[in-house]
């Protein structure tokens, strides 16, 4: 097949006018002008007009099995509060409950563009049970907080779970809710199998007072459910999750493949909000850049601190974007990611806004060569969505774009709307 529009966005190199795609089986084999595509190449030429085709969307952090509870929970006083304001939701909850979430889910984001997905999964049983529309890298989310004697069980019951799933990995919940027997744990998995693994982290201002001042809200409660606070009081959130790996003077062990995440000990870190100066001594001169989400709406609803995107940035990080859950978000859709980023951060250009949610998430599932761009021996990843621009407004509209996007293709199998 090949695939024609007006405007083809490579995410490697200047856009195309009047470009084309060529397509087998699952992957692009040829890109570039069409009269020169379709020189080069056979097959049927599938015209899309006046519409601007570009690589599919990948959301770096979600919980899909939450997508039942869009509007449910209304903002809270505290972050501890929607802690257990959705604990009881969930307790209402059974496994067919999250199962049709999770498809509902699946079909939201699908609809929106998104063609991979990171998603954490509470229930990694229930896996086995799911038909994946998209491309889904599935992470176990572990907790042990009431029951830390049995961390080794845990991680160990998901991952029999987990090894149904084509791409899959681990994710110790957060510091304050998984032992740092668990998140060592995941490690040593995370070596064997070489698999990529995930965390909540810095997320909170109440978990910046937990570990800093062993006070406040989380504080209590997780000392009220029973947790070991003796690791709490003259630490940091980040600082206390570098310890518990073991990292040489608190920054994590260097890489040797700057282009690769799969090497097992790579960490994908959602929130990262509460950073002290101290913290960022800890990350400058790192040779390792662990991975860092940013969920701009759901960061928004809770309120949290200001996300240091440009210390973060200054210091190498290539930041991603992701929507969370339907928990603390109104939908799925990356490209209101974009847009409430861009409202936060308007003079970052909206082509490297685009690249956090296609280039940059690419490069933290460690398939830097294979998804996030249109380019030879990619996965044929793709969407279309209408331009009639010129090609100087065109990073501007398509990140500014609001509606279900009407073409959609995940390897090489087409989805018309």
């Amino acid at each position: 097949m090949i695939i024609r529009a007006r405007i083809v966005v490579t995410m490697d190199g200047p856009p195309i006018e009047n470009g084309a795609v060529a397509i087998s089986g699952d992957r692009i084999i040829d890109v570039g002008k069409f009269a020169e595509v379709e020189r080069r190449n056979s097959g049927k030429v599938l015209d899309l007009g006046d519409q601007a085709l570009l690589p599919g969307l990948i959301n770096a952090h979600c919980h899909l099995e939450y997508t039942c509870l869009r509007g449910k929970i209304p903002r809270q006083d505290s972050f501890t509060e929607w802690v257990r304001t959705i604990n009881a939701q969930k307790a209402k909850l059974s496994a067919e409950d999250y199962l049709a979430s999770m498809r509902e889910g699946f079909a939201e984001v699908k609809r929106f563009g998104t063609t991979t997905i990171a998603n954490l999964e509470a229930f990694p049983e229930v896996i086995a049970k799911i038909e994946e529309p998209i491309r889904t890298w599935w992470f176990a989310e572990l907790i042990d907080v009431r029951e830390p004697k049995r961390a080794r069980e845990i991680v160990d019951m998901a991952v029999d779970s987990l090894k149904a799933a084509k791409n899959w990995g681990l994710a110790p919940h957060a510091p304050y809710t998984a032992s740092g027997n668990l998140y060592r744990r995941c490690q040593e998995i995370g070596r064997a199998e070489n698999i990529l693994l995930a965390t909540h982290l810095a997320e909170s201002d109440e978990e910046m007072s937990m570990f800093r001042d062993g006070s406040g809200p989380l504080y209590e409660f997780m000392k009220e459910i029973g947790r070991d606070m003796d690791d709490c009081g003259g630490t940091t959130p980040l600082s206390r999750f570098l310890k518990i790996l073991g990292a040489p003077g608190g920054r994590a062990s260097p890489r040797n493949n700057k282009d690769s995440a799969q090497n097992g000990t790579e960490w994908i870190v959602a929130h990262l909000n509460e950073l002290t100066k101290t913290d960022f001594d800890l990350l400058e001169g790192s040779t390792n850049r662990f991975h860092v989400v940013h969920c701009p709406r759901s960061h928004q609803y809770f309120g949290h601190s200001s996300f240091q995107f440009e210390k973060l940035r200054s210091l190498g990080f290539k930041i991603c974007l992701g929507t969370d859950s339907l928990a603390s978000n109104d939908d799925l859709s990356l490209f209101g990611e974009m847009r409430a980023f861009q409202r936060d951060w308007p003079r970052v250009s909206p082509e490297e806004i685009l690249s956090m949610v296609t280039v940059n998430p690419a490069q933290a599932l460690g398939e830097p060569y294979a998804l996030g761009r249109i380019g030879q021996n990619y996965f044929a990843d793709m969407l279309a969505i209408p331009f009639r621009g010129s090609r100087k407004n065109l990073f501007d509209a398509l990140v500014a774009y609001e509606r279900p996007t009407p073409w959609v293709m995940i390897g090489g199998e087409t989805t018309d709307r």
